[in-house]
């Protein structure tokens, strides 16, 4: 028998609408998206547009208090489904800021895992 790996995630994930308050998500410019786990710092979905690896996104989530909008890169993304008339991808989302609502214990916001800009600056290299 195997032992399963430790969760190396910085943050909990919440998988219902019951949990993460998020009723519906479309990917800009309107592509409806299935939210499968989401949180503070990044999303889990599947829709049926195609998401490129590197690139960047906006999610734009509805919950019971209003409409927001979050940006992020596409962490990995893979063909999940296929039938005669589409194809669903699921695709991961790392949020470049976080997203207000979903907190820690403390109370405290969950830290982005993404290194805030530098106005201009080049990151540093080896």
């Amino acid at each position: 028998m195997s032992e399963r790996a430790p969760d190396r995630r910085n943050t909990p994930r919440h998988r219902g609408a019951e949990t993460h308050g998020i009723v519906s998500a479309r990917v800009r410019p309107g592509h409806l998206a299935t939210l499968l786990d989401v949180s503070a710092g990044g999303a889990l979905i599947e829709t049926a547009y195609r998401l490129l690896p590197g690139t960047f996104v906006e999610l734009h989530v509805e919950t019971a208090q209003g409409r927001t909008c979050i940006r992020g890169h596409v962490l990995r993304c893979a063909v999940v489904g296929v039938c005669s008339t589409l194809i669903c991808y699921r695709g991961a989302i790392g949020f470049e800021g976080r997203l207000p609502w979903l907190m820690t214990d403390t109370g405290k916001p969950v830290p982005s895992r993404v290194a805030p800009e530098r106005h201009g600056w080049a990151a540093a290299t080896r």
